[in-house]
């Protein structure tokens, strides 16, 4: 029998997913220069539509059909077959016999997951990659690299069955796509010409549309309604909060010694990338200090890369990558069996230290392989694609050059 309370929430869960893409298009859109603003939020948006027709054909399919437990995937690392095209599912089928919510909540669900994972990565190269060569960097960055690690995780694959732990995307979102971020980052090297954020007004309603929706998105991954949902519901907004605040204060007393906004909202995404693997592991009292780590793990590693000359145009490596990796292993210290039985008690709660040992082989496994895949991926597009654009391109802008459009019409 249908749950309809739990049914209305993942509903609702889903939709808040759904906002998070066009808030980071919006926050990538303000970021961005006045001639590129259409090019970087298309290929957010973009992701919606091809992400949304992978997932249908096979994407939910090979990340969520089989286990390694029952022998019924492919060596734990990919699903099968099974589910394409929703074969067998109708809007009456239950996902679990406990989670009683229809399945094709579920697949829509995970769907935003899928959407939103390598539009992150695009915050990199801004101003540089022509969109031919990201639509199929989109389509098989997804198929190669996200599909595995979401099935080896969360779809009872080769790192789930060892015991790995990933609330709501640590790895298997933010670590991935911050190292593929810099990968792109090493092969399409440095712009013509860096530039300041066109519209910072527009960066914080991407910034406000990110956190309202992050709730789904950590809140959402407990697919229940219990004290899980809730504990991970109000750890999502402390480790972002105290992210926030300690990345102002920071910015406050170094360099310019100036509080800006931009600081401050890349404070509040730092924490909330950090807290996602920990959600829904940890207590309120942890979820503020992994806020206050995040805030100086991710400040630390945006000055790292600017001391390195790497142009990460809008810190997903620095803020995503590293977020992710700080996050997972925090988990290792700071899981805790009373918040939720299923994963065992960090360092600091009397843990043996397998549990972080664990993270860490998972997060440094995950971050190999989306960097290597994404530079190989590149260089064979290039040969057949041009992945850089001309400098004229640069100099006359994406948006007319590419697309035929402008985001601001002249006053004449």
């Amino acid at each position: 029998m249908l749950d309809v309370g739990l049914t209305t929430f993942m509903i609702l869960a889903t939709s808040l997913v759904m906002l998070m893409t066009p808030g980071l298009a919006f926050f990538y859109g303000g970021l961005g220069c006045n001639k590129n603003i259409l090019s970087i939020m298309m290929q957010s948006f973009v992701s919606m539509g091809i992400g949304t027709v992978l997932w249908f054909a096979f994407g939910y399919s090979v990340c969520f059909s089989g286990s390694m437990h029952d022998g019924t995937d492919f060596f734990g690392i990919i699903g099968n077959f099974d589910k394409a095209f929703y074969h067998g599912i109708t809007p009456s089928t239950l996902y679990s016999p406990d989670k009683r919510f229809p399945e094709y909540i579920f697949i829509a669900y995970q769907m935003m997951f899928a959407i939103i994972t390598p539009a992150l990565i695009t915050g990199a190269f801004i101003n540089r990659v022509s969109f031919k060569s990201y639509i199929f960097f989109l389509i098989l960055w997804q198929i190669f690299v996200y599909y595995p690690f979401v099935h080896m995780v969360w779809g009872g694959g080769l790192l789930a069955e060892w015991g790995v732990f990933d609330f709501a995307g640590g790895i298997t979102v933010h670590a991935t796509a911050g190292f593929a971020a810099l990968a792109s980052v090493y092969f399409v090297g440095r712009r013509q010409k860096k530039h300041e954020p066109n519209n910072i007004p527009l960066v914080a309603i991407g910034t406000a549309l990110l956190w309202f929706g992050w709730y789904g998105f950590n809140a959402g991954s407990e697919l229940a309604v219990n004290s899980i949902t809730i504990s991970s519901f109000l750890n999502t907004d402390t480790a972002a909060s105290f992210a926030a605040v300690t990345w102002l204060l920071i910015e406050w007393n170094t360099g310019k010694k100036k509080p800006t906004f931009i600081g401050l909202m890349t404070g509040a995404v730092a924490g909330l990338a950090t807290i996602t693997p920990a959600a829904g592991y940890v207590d309120i009292y942890s979820a503020a200090i992994i806020g206050i780590i995040a805030a100086c793990g991710c400040f630390v590693a945006v000055k790292y890369k600017e001391s390195k000359g790497w142009d990460d145009a809008l810190d997903v490596w620095g803020v995503h990558g590293m977020g992710g990796i700080i996050g997972t292993i925090c988990l290792g210290f700071f899981a805790n069996s009373a918040i939720n039985s299923a994963i065992p008690n960090g360092l600091f709660f009397g843990g043996d230290g397998i549990l972080l040992f664990k993270e860490c082989v998972a997060i440094l496994f995950a971050t190999s392989y989306a960097f290597i895949f994404t530079l190989l991926l590149f260089r064979t597009i290039n040969k057949f694609i041009p992945v850089r654009v001309t400098e004229m391109d640069q100099t006359v802008g994406l948006d007319i050059i590419h697309h035929g459009e402008v985001a601001r019409q002249s006053l004449n």
